[in-house]
Formats: structure tokens, C-alpha cells, sequence
């Protein structure tokens, strides 16, 4: 029992095989624009995050204060949800198909 190829045989051994000369990217430029409209959220989800540490009161290091802001929704919800946002669309940047 052979295995029959298609279009092959050994007069094609040896021959130049004819290749498109309009080769292009993978990405295009959607794809392109995809990326950077993740990495604009990634980069702002990061930038939500910053803010004063939780011993820190007006700029100046006190271990006797706390400060309840590191607690804040903007920096525990909506951050990181940005975050994952940007990772999100940078995958579907990377995964779509270029036409």
C-alpha cells in the first residue's frame, strides 16, 4: 500500500519553484494600530496605579500615618482591568488575520 502525493514526482526533483514577488508582512496596518491602542491602555492602567504609598502623607515618608488611598477603586479595580484590557487587545492584534 503506497501513499499516493500529489503533484510530485521525480521529474519535479530539482526544478525552480516559482514564488510570489509580492511577499508582505505578517502584520498589517490594523494590526498595527491594534497594538498600540493595547499598549496605550496597558500604559494607562499602569500610570492609574501610581500614587503616594501607604506611609506616605503630602509627598514625605511618616510610618505613624496611614494612608487609606492605596485602597481606592481607581487603583485596585479600574487599573488593573485596564491592564488586562490592553493584554487582551494586544493577543487579538497579534492573532488577526491580515487581508
Amino acid at each position: 500500500m503506497s501513499k499516493k502525493h500529489k503533484n510530485f514526482s521525480a521529474d519535479s526533483i530539482g526544478k525552480k519553484v516559482e514564488v510570489s514577488e509580492n511577499a508582505t508582512f505578517y502584520f498589517g496596518k490594523e494590526n498595527y494600530k491594534w497594538m498600540l491602542i493595547g499598549l496605550a491602555l496597558i500604559i494607562l492602567g499602569f500610570i492609574l496605579m501610581m500614587g503616594a504609598d501607604a506611609n506616605t502623607v503630602d509627598g514625605k515618608f511618616d510610618p505613624n500615618v496611614w494612608n487609606e488611598d492605596i485602597f481606592s477603586i481607581r487603583r485596585i479595580r479600574i487599573a488593573p482591568m485596564m491592564v488586562i484590557a490592553g493584554f487582551i487587545v494586544e493577543i487579538y492584534a497579534i492573532l488577526k488575520r491580515n487581508r
